[in-house]
């Protein structure tokens, strides 16, 4: 089998150097196309200064038909080196965001969200002719329908103070010492922020896995993937763009430690323990008394992995919910064990030491 180039930048046409890798052999595509602005003419400031905005020759495309064209050879070649289970991000504004959604769908591809970036320091409409653009679409697809696309549901949930993460995003701009500059210019027009794509990758990808960025520019995609342990590969035809990515990512140090970049596994996927299970191990021997969160009520174990009170008998949920007198209890958080004289421990601290035992 053909060797992948990881964790390498390939100077060249993103097509070509596309058709170059193996099929089915990455896991993921995150790409940040040119966006084919339509800029008439330069953009100036109230006080007649330049904007520096996007007029490089590689965001320019001679019609619709040309720039569909375009997308339509990238997005092949990009489905065709996805794993069955792969999964691809692309990014654009209203310039191109609907005409990419359609061209995906038309492959194949299997649309899971859109994404707006709300950006907290949006460029000001200078003209006053319309809206603020103060937002970027991004679309999650999948390689097909029946795709089993990475989704790492509770670490984004973890991670957002313990609520579902949205579909809208609140970041920054690209700014201060995170942009990369040239005699005090911005080197590329286009720079997006780390914080966006540390996002995505812990989102939708594992620690080792290849994750393919077809338009490279400085590395972002490589530097966040080099630092969250994944491998990159990277295709870029400006070779002042390598070699500015090259020595960014360079200077990242990769994680030593992989217990660190682990996502946080989901509770199903947990080996399922009974609270008989505990009893039947020695961890709670029959006759220990269990208090409820604020010590209000206490049951005691029973050798059959039952709790018994005075006035009722049953699991460690059931009767934790009949003395709250609630329609459902979460026993294993509810219930508390005296761990040393005076200190109390949950449980469940005694589900995840069975849990951790070699199998």
């Amino acid at each position: 089998m053909q060797k992948l180039p990881i964790d390498r930048i390939l100077n060249g046409c993103c097509i070509e150097e596309l058709k170059k890798l193996p099929d089915g052999s990455v896991e993921l595509v995150f790409a940040d196309p040119p966006y084919n602005l339509q800029l008439g003419e330069g953009l100036t400031r109230p006080d007649q200064s330049k904007v520096d905005g996007v007029d490089a020759e590689w965001d320019q495309f001679s019609s619709f038909k040309a720039y569909d064209d375009f997308c339509r050879e990238w997005l092949s070649e990009a489905r065709r080196v996805l794993k069955k289970d792969g999964a691809l991000w692309v990014i654009g504004s209203y310039h191109n965001i609907y005409r990419l959604g359609a061209v995906l769908q038309d492959l194949g591809f299997w649309i899971h969200n859109d994404i707006v970036w709300v950006k907290s320091n949006p460029m000001p409409n200078f003209r006053g002719t319309r809206f603020t653009n103060a937002h970027e679409t991004l679309i999650w697809a999948a390689k097909s329908e029946k795709s089993r696309v990475t989704f790492n549901y509770h670490s984004l949930k973890a991670a957002n103070e313990d609520v579902q993460m949205r579909s809208d995003w609140t970041l920054p701009l690209c700014t201060g010492a995170e942009r990369l500059k040239q005699d005090g210019a911005k080197l590329h027009p286009t720079q997006k922020p780390e914080a966006l794509l540390h996002r995505i990758i812990t989102a939708t990808t594992k620690p080792g896995d290849v994750i393919v960025d077809p338009f490279f520019g400085t590395g972002t995609t490589g530097a966040v993937a080099k630092r969250l342990g994944r491998h990159y590969i990277g295709i870029e035809r400006d070779q002042s763009y390598v070699l500015a990515a090259e020595q960014r990512i360079g200077a990242i140090v990769a994680p030593k430690n992989p217990e660190e970049l682990a996502p946080l596994p989901a509770p199903r996927r947990e080996p399922r323990v009974g609270f008989g299970q505990v009893v039947e191990a020695g961890l709670l021997a029959p006759g220990t008394k269990l208090y409820c969160p604020k010590r209000k009520y206490t049951a005691k174990v029973k050798a059959d992995g039952s709790l018994s009170t005075p006035k009722l008998e049953g699991s460690i949920h059931k009767v934790g919910a009949s003395l709250q007198n609630a329609p459902s209890c979460n026993g294993w958080t509810y219930w508390h064990f005296e761990e040393r004289k005076g200190q109390f421990a949950p449980i469940d601290s005694l589900r995840q030491a069975i849990r951790s035992r070699p199998s």
